[in-house]
C-alpha cells in the first residue's frame, strides 16, 4: 500500500521503560524530519481537533548492537532518513546533553540502542536485514 516504510529497531536487552522511551523519541524524530509523512488531524465525535499521527504504520523490530550498527551504516549509504538513540542518552536530562553525547559517539559505530529509518520500502528492508519483529 505504501512505497515508503518506517522501521524502528530497538535493542531487546533494554528495560521495558527504556524500550518505550526510545521508541517514542525515535518516532518523534521521524515525524519531525518527514512532515509529509504526517496524516491529517484527528477529529472526535464532537468535532474537536486532536494531534496528527504518522500516516502509515511503523514496524518495531528487535535488533542487537551488531544489527543496529549494520543498519546504521546501510541507512547512511542509502541516504535514508534516520533517527538514532545511543546508550549514553539515558544518563542525560535534556536535549542539549542528548545531542552532545550523541555527537561524542564514534560516527561509524555508535553505541546504539535504537534506530528509526524512513525511506523507500526496498531500501529500508535492505538496511534492516537481520532484524526480527519485536516480540
Amino acid at each position: 500500500m505504501f512505497d515508503t516504510k518506517i522501521a524502528l529497531l530497538i535493542h531487546p536487552a533494554l528495560e521495558t521503560w527504556q524500550k518505550l522511551n526510545v521508541t517514542a523519541f525515535l518516532a518523534s524524530g521521524i515525524a519531525g524530519a518527514v512532515p509529509e509523512a504526517m496524516g491529517e488531524p484527528y477529529l472526535d465525535g464532537a468535532g474537536r481537533a486532536h494531534a496528527r499521527l504518522l500516516g502509515q504504520p511503523m514496524l518495531v523490530f528487535a535488533a542487537d548492537l551488531p544489527v543496529l550498527q549494520r543498519a546504521w551504516v546501510q541507512a547512511i549509504e542509502r541516504d535514508l532518513v534516520r533517527a538514532g538513540y545511543v546508550r549514553a542518552m539515558f544518563a542525560t536530562g535534556h536535549d542539549a546533553d542528548n545531542r552532545a553525547v550523541f555527537a561524542a559517539e564514534p560516527a561509524e559505530a555508535p553505541d546504539l540502542v535504537g534506530l528509526a529509518l524512513y525511506g523507500p520500502k526496498k531500501a529500508v528492508d535492505k538496511a534492516i536485514k537481520g532484524a526480527a519483529l519485536h516480540p
